[in-house]
């Protein structure tokens, strides 16, 4: 029973430490382009890389 009043502190303090984390990516702007990543993989120049034809623009 003992050792339930150390972890209730323990988790209050992870919990704030994990919700300042979430609000500081946020205000950094970690979640302002959730598109653009998943269509830039769509659009990889594998061939350029592997010295296969180029494409002009």
């Amino acid at each position: 029973m003992d050792v339930i009043f150390g972890l209730i502190p323990g988790m209050i303090l992870l919990g704030l430490a994990g919700v300042l984390i979430f609000f500081w990516a946020v205000r950094n702007g970690q979640y302002e382009d959730m598109e653009g990543p998943a269509h830039r993989i769509l659009n990889d120049d594998d061939m350029d890389k592997m010295g296969g034809p180029e494409r002009k623009p």
